[in-house]
């Protein structure tokens, strides 16, 4: 089996970031690659989605900034309780992008502590590779938990200014940590294999039905991202919005994206 079509199984045993690897066991034994985008304004919404959704999903996201009644005894202990419950994780949505000393601030402290709880967040690449060593400086000095990071290589939005030249530079910042840094925000595979890295691709703007929406927001069949070397499908308001059954939606995106990778990796659908 070559490395583009090794199993998330085979991954997860060599892979040397605990939470690449932990990420990489739960989705082959829950057979879903789904990640849950929760943009949501309250506790309560985000908590009732991820309770609904945990069965569906590897990886919950989140915008914890956008909610109005966040705390860490009301919004982060019962969320860490439903991950535990379901067996996912959870990607704090925060996209660092300063430098190294107050980014390492930001993860660790203020209102938000993010380092303390959320499994994985990600960064841009714009201020180069002081932002992994801040990073990792924080989530070493608050918890003993694994944290992983990933970059923002690529977006789905239109007009994006995330191509060519900065996302090879992102490529490379990628590189000075080979156990902090899980993998990227991507469209498409991000090599790095014949040096020794195998980075997790999670690719957001993916959908079943619409292309696209007022805001710039562009859409990729679930097919189409997985054939391009995406690992984890992001979907957001394909599974809630608009009168959408997350009950529903979750169960249809899990099957969607576990049959394209089953696909992807010349393997018969159990479904």
């Amino acid at each position: 089996m070559t490395a583009a079509t090794a199993t998330y199984e085979e991954r997860a045993a060599k892979h040397p970031s605990p939470v690449a690897s932990k990420l990489l066991h739960l989705m082959q034994d829950k057979q879903t690659n789904l990640c849950a985008s929760l943009d949501v304004r309250t506790t309560a919404e985000l908590l009732a989605l991820a309770d609904t959704l945990g069965p569906y999903i590897c990886l919950l996201k989140t915008h914890v900034d956008i909610l109005s009644d966040f705390s860490m005894e009301g919004t982060v202990k019962p969320l860490k309780e439903l991950s535990a419950k379901h067996r996912f994780l959870i990607f704090e949505d925060r996209k660092f992008a300063d430098i190294g000393n107050t980014v390492k601030l930001q993860y660790s402290s203020g209102v938000y502590e993010i380092a303390k709880w959320a499994d994985i967040t990600n960064a841009h690449g714009v201020t180069g590779p002081g932002i992994v060593a801040g990073l990792k400086q924080a989530a070493e000095e608050v918890t003993e938990e694994p944290r992983g990071l990933l970059m923002l290589a690529e977006l789905s939005s239109k007009g994006s200014l995330a191509h060519g030249d900065y996302t090879k530079g992102t490529v490379e910042i990628a590189k000075t940590d080979k156990n902090f840094v899980i993998g990227f925000i991507a469209q498409q595979s991000m090599g790095g294999r014949d040096e020794g890295f195998d980075w997790l691709i999670m690719t957001p703007g993916v959908g079943l039905d619409e292309k696209g929406d007022a805001l710039g927001q562009q859409y990729r069949t679930v097919d189409d991202v997985m054939s391009t070397g995406s690992d984890i499908i992001i979907v957001g308001r394909g599974l809630f919005a608009k009168g959408r059954d997350p009950n529903v939606e979750g169960e249809r995106y899990r099957k969607a994206g576990w049959n394209a990778y089953l696909k992807r990796c010349n393997l018969v659908s159990q479904d």
